[in-house]
């Protein structure tokens, strides 16, 4: 129990309270409406007793520049170091880098509308999952959240999985249940931390992130004009005879199904990113300044360096190389480090190699902090067991990190497997359950304008994202068109273990929802397919959250210098 302070009274009850031992004296994380006895001056209850206030929840923790380097940072993943040599082997330079281009734009959408959602009501254990639960069904909300669940934590192993593909470049000496067992141990740590940790390791993982694919994207243009050690001027060498690869078939269509699959494969990259940074609004100071901040550059930095980083790809490496990971070759090296020792420059494949280690335990390290606020939000809206609210005095849903992290224990299927088949496996599975939420997310944003429209709330909404609703239509068209389709190439050799990565995560869905809805209907005697657009809920909470952001002054810079910095992040 903690003493608690009175922020907001108007003189009759009820008011707002919060416990002073919020991260912020106005946190919305720690408000509550209450009534209070005019006489006393006690906090009471519906009955009239006493009325106590649990704690610990969760804590806005996360800062501007967390929220910032998250948002991209969780972008920037294995899929893009090691993933795209898979691409790049088997479709070609010019299919790899049309496939993010086209794949950029999906990702762009996603992020609007979960911005957009985010923005008007970060409450603590919000997110993507919870969108669909309240504006969809509880159905839809259960279906997709365990979704979701199993996303991110396959997407746990596949990262640790991915990391220690990476350490074998320099030693296959030592075990790799080793690296495996080191990586998920940091990972786990991170998590059991107060999130204002996690919010730095992620800034300090995604900066390095950032600052060397900056460099490589630099080099790639030196490497362009022969600005190498060799001075073999590249140019597009690599393009002239072999843009697109002919896959399973010749001639003209091959040409395209190469860019197709290079489409299905590259939604690895960016599977589940958006949703982490709507994650975070719930845990972050000030969200209704800084989602929206976050969402608008988003598409500019994801242009950047997936776009371009993709084209330097292509440009330094021959698709044809046998040290690119397709299966059963080399696999312990991405296609940046091969084509910086086909250059010739000497250790900085090491370098860079270093800094893929890193970004796949960042990555691992933020899937695990997403899919536990997921399980966290699931339990809360009684689709989880109770026991899984608990939270200890950091703000961390404990039971959730560590019910998650058993998942990464998947990563030592490596220890007796191809590295490179558990990494298809892992990618696959993980993949298409993105791409189903990503559908579902874009019904959940429709009701949503509906419902903001019917509430007659527009003026309330401070965060509007150009071109929608088309983009939630280009969404749902798009991804459902690939999602149906991102299994096909198992038709022209039929492989039962391709076929249930592939399609597998569309059953298991199907199966959640109806089993959900049948109870819902036989228990609950519920019997409405949606929440009807009137009861949609868009108003418990957000006055508080209104009055924190009020209440929540912008920071204010004491030169140029903390003028550019507030201004970036």
């Amino acid at each position: 129990m903690k003493n608690l302070e009175t922020v907001k009274s108007a003189g009759s009850r009820p008011s707002i309270y919060r416990s002073g031992s919020a991260y912020l004296d106005l946190s919305i994380s720690h408000s509550r409406i209450v009534n209070i006895d005019e006489k006393t001056g006690k906090m009471l209850s519906a009955t009239n007793s006493t009325e106590t206030f649990d704690e610990p929840e969760l804590k806005r923790g996360l800062k501007s520049r967390h929220v910032q380097l998250i948002a991209i940072g969780g972008a920037i993943g294995t899929g893009l170091f090691v993933g795209s040599g898979a691409i790049l082997s088997i479709c070609g330079p010019a299919a790899l880098f049309l496939a993010y281009v086209v794949m950029s734009t999906v990702i762009y959408f996603v992020m609007q509308m979960l911005g957009e959602m985010t923005a008007f009501l970060p409450l603590p254990g919000n997110g993507a999952q919870a969108f669909v639960n309240d504006f969809l069904s509880e159905s839809f909300g259960f279906a997709i959240g365990y979704n979701y669940w199993y996303a991110f934590s396959i997407l746990i192993a596949a990262e640790v999985t991915a990391a220690a593909i990476v350490v074998q470049y320099w030693t296959t000496k030592v075990n790799i249940a080793v690296w495996i067992t080191i990586l998920l141990a940091l990972i786990v740590l991170l998590n059991f931390s107060s999130v204002k940790y996690f919010g730095e390791a992620e800034f300090w993982f995604a900066s390095l992130k950032l600052i060397a694919l900056t460099g490589l994207i630099i080099l790639g243009v030196v490497l362009f004009f022969g600005g190498g050690p060799n001075h073999d001027r590249l140019g597009f060498r690599y393009w002239k005879h072999d843009a697109f690869h002919e896959h399973l078939v010749g001639g003209s269509t091959g040409k395209f199904l190469s860019f197709w699959t290079a489409l299905i494969k590259s939604g690895f990259s960016f599977i589940c990113s958006p949703e982490m940074v709507a994650t975070a609004g719930g845990e972050c100071e000030k969200p209704r300044r800084n989602i929206p901040k976050a969402a608008r550059r988003f598409i500019y930095r994801l242009t950047f360096f997936y776009v371009i980083g993709s084209l330097v790809i292509g440009v330094i490496v021959d698709s044809n190389s046998k040290e690119l990971l397709n299966g059963g070759s080399d696999a312990s090296a991405s296609p940046f480090v091969i084509g910086i020792k086909n250059a010739g420059i000497p250790v900085l494949n090491h370098i860079i190699n270093a800094v893929i280690l890193t970004s796949a335990t960042s990555a691992g390290n933020s899937f695990l902090y997403s899919a536990s606020r997921i399980l966290y939000s699931l339990a809360c809206r009684g689709l989880a067991p109770r026991q899984l609210t608990k939270i200890n005095r950091f703000g961390v849903p404990y039971n959730c990190v560590g019910a998650l992290s058993a998942f990464g224990l998947l990563s030592y299927l490596n220890v007796s497997s191809s590295s490179a088949n558990v990494f298809a496996w892992l990618s696959n599975i993980s993949t298409i359950s993105g791409f189903i939420s990503w559908i579902a997310v874009a019904f959940a944003y429709l009701r949503w304008r509906k419902a903001i429209e019917y509430h007659q709330l527009s003026d309330r909404v401070t965060f509007r994202s150009p071109f929608q609703p088309y983009g939630a239509y280009y969404v749902i068209a798009f991804i459902g068109i690939i999602t149906i389709t991102n299994g096909y190439a198992v038709f022209f050799s039929f492989d039962i273990g391709s076929f249930l990565a592939a399609y597998i995560t569309i059953p298991i869905v199907v199966v959640l929802y109806a089993a959900h809805k049948i109870y819902s209907y036989v228990y609950l005697k519920q019997n409405k397919w949606l929440i009807p657009i009137e009861d949609i809920d868009l108003v418990t909470g957000l006055d508080l959250i209104e009055e924190e952001d009020l209440n929540t002054p912008d920071p204010i810079p004491k030169n140029w210098i903390e003028k550019f910095w507030f201004w970036l992040a």
